[in-house]
């Protein structure tokens, strides 16, 4: 049996459960997550007595996304920004990789079901929103903070699940929302109270469970084509590039700079506070 860092793995009754396992951390995402997320759900996808495979995380939430407290109070060059001039193609190799790490979850030819308490932010909500069906806590929180500054979505799944305004609505403002707006805006499968998510969830995988792996995959395949055929891919890539300019634009330098000099917490206040940045070019007077 594949041993894992950072995430659990059991097999009971047809159901792979992975699980999120840095309670101390909120299951923020570490550098081997990613890939140890893949390699369980391949190791899912190859087991014949495997139906259905149940995302979850452990502790007070599903995940908070990237470590980037760590991240933005580490000197330049260490972690997500790197010195000036960048090369986008060193960012685009690291960041596309976390993605397509993130998408088996979306490709697996088994159905992937996500279960989200607490948060699931940032990273945490690309992780997320790649599975097939989400059932959510209504008191949960979800959404994409780094959108103000320092982020974009890579796997950009917001537009496939909700559409073009309402995934306009999250990323314009990096908004968080409850379960219950979640399930009315279509974002998740369903919202129920946090006491009873792990039996609704349950019930969802037990369902799923008696149905045969072909038939399963047949469905899934040709439900997933029709975004393959819109260009999801393509789409991914250019959020990922964006991803990479939004670290090192000038607005992304000066959170950066200002997360090091009064800690991440402090700088993400002054960003969401509706003052102007201080690293954008002041308005050209006509």
């Amino acid at each position: 049996m594949m041993t894992f860092e950072t995430l659990n793995y059991q097999v009971t009754d047809r159901v792979a459960t992975i699980t999120l396992n840095r309670p101390e951390r909120l299951n923020a995402i570490s550098r081997g997550m990613p890939s140890e997320i893949r390699n369980a759900v391949e190791l899912a996808n190859n087991d014949d007595l495997v139906h259905v495979i149940l995302l979850q995380g452990a502790g007070k939430a599903f995940c908070a996304g990237y470590d980037l407290k760590n991240h933005a109070e580490a000197p330049r060059g260490q972690t997500g920004t790197q010195e000036m001039p960048w090369d986008p193609f060193i960012d685009f190799q690291l960041m596309d990789r976390n993605t397509q790490n993130f998408q088996s979850l979306w490709r697996s030819y088994k159905p992937t079901i996500c279960k989200i308490h607490g948060y699931a932010v940032a990273g945490g909500s690309d992780i997320a929103l790649s599975c097939d069906l989400i059932v959510m806590a209504e008191d949960a929180k979800i959404g994409y903070p780094p959108a103000r500054v320092w982020g974009c979505p890579t796997t950009m799944m917001w537009v496939f699940r909700i559409g073009a305004e309402r995934a306009k609505r999250m990323l314009f403002t990096g908004d968080l929302i409850d379960g219950i707006e979640a399930e009315r805006i279509g974002l998740v499968t369903k919202a129920v109270p946090a006491d009873e998510l792990d039996a609704e969830t349950a019930k969802l995988c037990d369902r799923i469970k008696g149905v045969p792996k072909n038939q399963l995959w047949m469905q899934k395949t040709a439900i997933n084509s029709a975004f393959e055929n819109m260009g999801m891919r393509t789409t991914q890539t250019l959020a990922t590039v964006f991803d990479g300019i939004t670290r090192h634009s000038p607005e992304g330098l000066w959170f950066k700079d200002r997360a090091e000099e009064v800690g991440f917490h402090e700088a993400v206040k002054e960003r969401d506070s509706g003052a102007p940045i201080k690293g954008s070019k002041p308005p050209r007077n006509n």
